[in-house]
């Protein structure tokens, strides 16, 4: 169901840390420009998205359908649409390349002859399209209020904060490595301080990279797939402090911070978190020759307890290449396992999570707003633009290169 006057849901802010400059042996100071642009561009993501107009939110699925077909057809190679994984099926069908976040974002800047990137996501893959496509193509999020709760749980003021404080209890070199599901700004924030970008397919080499410059590693938003790495590079628990932004030293000791190889952050995934060994256990007694595979994100004793782990392209990739027959338990958003069983019926695929867990905010991507942004391109103006600050930019394209030559 549509609303007339979408907001988009904002965590309370903080205020902002103020650290003495005596406090500070690092090369930078929270009065630098190159800070206030990181600031800014987190600012910038929490646009407020404008109210629908009414004639699209009383609009019909056909109706609908019939303006999104007739602007694209207008449109023509000037617009490419790009849908999420975990988009809903109304929404993917309208998609020219369907993938995860990072891939989307190669296939778009791949497009050259295209001015319109509609991006059917949420605001931090928009951010990485824009980062990588051509200065004079414009990325569209149909709904600014499509965000990620796990991206919004590593405040930029947050994360510089705990990089100025680490750098006063260790002298170890740090490299900060930040998960693709996080703001433009820091992935800006890694390129400046030697640090780079990872995908859940590939953050095993990028923390192997980061280990061969830094004795220590600060990862951030997602705790799980940082723990699950490094677990699978043999480190133990041990090796390992989780940073909580709310806590002095995060809630640690400077003792446990310089034993420590990685510094964790507090975050998560909302709809990973509800899967747990217990549904694991209930897939196996209900079909006995079941393949659990789950996404990394998800917890460790979960990731454990599966056969197999890996990001959504892996997941998709890997139930499609199974033989006919084979069941798959599935550890990851909905809509993607739900279209996976629809469109493979001689598999047997099924979420493991009894309850429907779709991304909440993934799923304010509605053909509505679809509709209004593509009539609003075929009528010369372009709503919904998201566009990173050109320093901001720079920097985060350091921070994925160096992810590229990883790989």
């Amino acid at each position: 169901m549509v609303t007339a006057s979408p907001r988009r849901i904002i965590p309370l802010r903080r205020a902002r840390r103020v650290i003495p400059a005596s406090t500070c042996n690092y090369e930078y100071s929270y009065d630098d420009l190159f800070t206030e642009r990181l600031r800014a561009s987190e600012d910038d993501a929490h646009t407020l998205q404008t109210p629908l107009p009414p004639e699209y939110v009383a609009m019909s699925p056909a109706e609908l359908d019939e303006r999104i077909t007739t602007a694209r057809e207008g449109l023509g190679t000037q617009l490419v649409v790009l849908g999420h994984h975990y988009q809903r099926d109304e929404v993917v069908k309208y998609a020219d390349f369907r993938g995860d976040s990072f891939k989307l974002s190669q296939q778009a800047a791949s497009r050259k002859e295209a001015r319109y990137i509609v991006f059917c996501g949420v605001h931090f893959m928009a951010e990485s399209a824009d980062i990588l496509s051509d200065p004079e193509q414009a990325v569209i999020l149909p709904n600014m209020a499509a965000g990620c709760s796990m991206a919004d749980m590593a405040a930029t003021d947050d994360v510089l904060a705990c990089w100025a404080s680490l750098n006063q209890v260790t002298e170890d070199k740090i490299i900060p490595i930040t998960y693709m599901n996080s703001a433009a700004a820091l992935k800006a924030f890694c390129g400046k301080y030697d640090g780079a970008v990872c995908t859940s397919s590939n953050a095993t080499a990028v923390l192997t990279w980061a280990l061969e410059r830094g004795r220590k590693v600060l990862f951030f938003p997602d705790q799980h797939l940082g723990r699950n790495t490094a677990l699978r590079l043999g480190y133990t628990l041990d090796d390992m402090v989780v940073w909580n932004p709310h806590l002095p030293l995060g809630g640690n000791t400077p003792e446990e911070i310089e034993r420590a190889t990685f510094i964790l952050w507090r975050g998560h995934c909302s709809v990973h978190g509800r899967f747990s060994v217990e549904q694991i256990v209930q897939a196996r007694e209900r079909y006995p020759d079941v393949n659990v595979i789950v996404h990394p994100e998800c917890k460790m004793e979960v990731v454990q307890a599966s056969d197999l782990n890996g990001s959504t392209e892996v997941i998709s990739n890997t139930i499609t290449a199974a033989p006919a027959g084979t069941v798959w338990a599935v550890g990851t958003e909905i809509n993607l396992v739900n279209r996976l069983a629809q469109e493979q019926p001689d598999k047997t695929i099924f979420c493991l999570d009894p309850v429907i867990c779709p991304c909440s905010t993934m799923y304010r991507i509605h053909p509505a707003y679809i509709a209004w942004v593509l009539d609003n391109l075929v009528a010369g103006r372009v709503v919904n633009q998201v566009k990173v600050d050109s320093e901001v930019a720079k920097w985060a394209l350091v921070s994925l290169d160096r992810m590229l030559a990883i790989t």
